[in-house]
């Protein structure tokens, strides 16, 4: 395992799960792997934390790295985040959740020593996801325009709804009116878009959700689309301007910007632990078909 390159990332608001890092870092240590640490998680880990560090591990800062595997130790935020900084490097993400549902981190603590194991032996499957990439006609987005989970658009006044024309593959749609739209990945299906009403779609299914959010009409569903699909916004909101959320990354956008979402031309590698099943995880994490009368 001595040539393979680990970078890690983590989330720096969970003080009380530190020993879950010490013990990554021990594992990886032990089999000589390289390690390479987010440079905020870094100093975190050695200055709030006062872990001591491998002194050999590296600093990552920005996005200029390498590795074999990256391990995202957080919850699903944070796992969006790495996800993020991976980018397009096809590097397989690991994550390790340190929060409480967890979809995209749901390798628990307790089971590092076994996983690192059967990477170490190549005894381990991938999946890759799609990423949704954000277009403007005018300007382009403040930060990275690509989505893992998803891209909405919400009103950002208490009360007045929002008005959202969509056009598929040039072909009008429907216009929305709505406190807001999303458009998301399978990946995120369990998500936001979930929470308002989207289906859970398997992971590598190939299509795309539009789910309303808070639609002023009764007869406005949610739709599906396949992923090759290009996607058109038009905004009107009572305050000209909305706000546009990229995997919770939110930004205020004007109401004369014309917004594009398409799939990325890169996608994102999860790393799955032998026999994972995405219906058991959405059985155990959701209590998806549970009878609380059984």
């Amino acid at each position: 395992m001595t040539d393979l390159h680990f970078a890690i990332f983590g989330n720096v608001y969970q003080p009380k799960k530190s020993s879950s890092v010490q013990k990554l870092l021990s594992i990886l240590s032990e089999q000589q792997a390289h390690i390479a640490i987010d440079d905020m998680f870094y100093a975190y880990l050695r200055d709030k934390q006062q872990i001591a560090l491998p002194e050999t591990a590296t600093i990552i800062h920005g996005d200029d790295f390498t590795a074999d595997f990256a391990v995202s130790m957080g919850g699903d935020g944070t796992f969006l985040e790495t996800a993020r900084r991976v980018g397009n490097k096809q590097i397989p993400i690991l994550g390790v959740n340190m929060g409480r549902l967890g979809f995209l981190a749901d390798v628990a603590a307790d089971e590092l020593e076994t996983i690192i194991a059967q990477i170490a032996e190549g005894d381990y499957s991938t999946e890759e996801r799609v990423v949704l990439q954000l277009e403007y006609d005018r300007g382009q987005p403040i930060g990275s325009p690509y989505a893992l989970n998803e891209v909405a658009v919400l009103k950002r006044d208490l009360s007045a709804m929002i008005s959202i024309r969509v056009d598929v593959n040039g072909e009008y749609l429907t216009t929305y009116q709505a406190d807001g739209l999303i458009i998301n990945t399978p990946t995120g299906s369990t998500g936001y878009a979930l929470s308002v009403g989207g289906p859970i779609m398997q992971p590598g299914s190939r299509i795309l959700g539009l789910v309303p959010v808070a639609p002023h009409s009764l007869n406005v569903r949610p739709v599906t689309v396949t992923d090759d699909t290009v996607v058109s916004l038009t905004v009107s909101s009572r305050s000209h301007q909305f706000l546009v959320s990229i995997d919770g990354r939110s930004e205020k956008c004007s109401e004369d910007v014309r917004l594009t979402i398409r799939r990325a031309p890169h996608s994102i590698i999860v790393l799955k632990r032998p026999n994972q099943s995405f219906f058991r995880t959405i059985r155990n994490k959701l209590w998806w078909g549970a009878d609380s009368r059984e």
